[in-house]
């Protein structure tokens, strides 16, 4: 039987392997929707809110998380069954990002948007998982990627005083 209404988001996968995005994602879609109480511990919604909050979940699951959870009612139980069941994957996404993020090199991209593109998803990967990059930090990842050859232009930027790369 097919979903009829179209997913505001991607569902959350039986892997789990998009966790930390869905949850993201769920969390603001149901603030937005005025249900962002119905997840948190010690919420007094109305039964209508959490029914509502539940419809809204499991449309974002998985057919096989689905079944899985078929019996659970309380959106704030689901909601607390999936983060056990996959909060550790931060465990396992978070040391590959930091590695991407040490060897990520400017000059290993044939353009700047490239680099950019890389460089924001492995900082919303690291945001994800607890950690903040500040915008000194991806300029300084930035300019000590610059190829040896361009080391009078690292230094000409940091006279310059900039803030961030978005400049």
């Amino acid at each position: 039987m097919s979903n009829l209404s179209k997913l505001e988001f991607v569902a959350l996968d039986i892997s789990g392997k998009n966790y930390l995005s869905w949850v993201l994602d769920a969390e603001i879609h149901l603030a937005a929707k005025g249900l962002g109480n119905t997840i948190t511990q010690g919420n007094e919604a109305s039964s209508q809110d959490k029914a509502k909050a539940m419809i809204f979940l499991r449309h974002h699951l998985d057919e096989g998380l689905k079944i899985e959870y078929l019996t659970v009612k309380d959106p704030l139980e689901l909601w607390t069954g999936l983060k056990e069941r996959y909060d550790h994957l931060k465990a396992t996404v978070l040391p590959r990002t930091r590695y991407e993020w040490m060897h990520l090199r400017l000059q290993d991209f044939k353009t700047v948007s490239e680099y950019n593109s890389a460089v924001f998803r492995i900082t919303s990967q690291l945001k994800l998982c607890g950690e903040v990059m500040n915008d000194e930090d991806l300029l300084e990842k930035t300019l000590t990627t610059f190829h040896a050859s361009n080391m009078v232009l690292q230094q000409q930027y940091r006279e310059k005083g900039f803030k961030s790369i978005l400049n």
